[in-house]
């Protein structure tokens, strides 16, 4: 089964940076639109930040001008660089992938906790 692979996860204190990878395995392929969910204890899992092929992005709104987005195609790599990270941004970040084909894969998710 194939599976993404992120990185980058922690523990910060407020206002603190991390930044999140996501590497896709070669044999993924036409890979449309990738993007960063989470999910804190409790809640649901929500979308964070997503972007297509070409390069445009969306964020939720609780992220706008903290968190970026970006990809590097030719190493079916995402990126999620943290910025003035809040307790409220604690949860598990998983990685999402989907192709032109109407396939999904997910990562495993790595743990982020922004304490003091």
């Amino acid at each position: 089964q194939v599976q993404l692979v992120e990185s980058g996860g922690g523990l910060v204190q407020p206002g603190e940076s991390l930044r999140l990878s996501c590497a896709a395995p070669g044999r993924i392929f036409g890979i449309n639109v990738m993007g960063w969910y989470r999910q804190a204890p409790g809640k649901q899992r929500e979308l964070v930040a997503a972007i297509i092929s070409g390069g445009s992005a969306n964020y939720v709104d609780s992220v706008k001008g903290r968190f970026t987005i970006s990809r590097d195609n030719a190493k079916n790599t995402l990126y999620l660089q943290m910025n003035s990270l809040k307790p409220e941004d604690t949860a598990v970040y998983y990685c999402n992938v989907k192709t032109y084909y109407s396939e999904s894969y997910w990562g495993q998710g790595t743990q982020v906790t922004v304490s003091s």
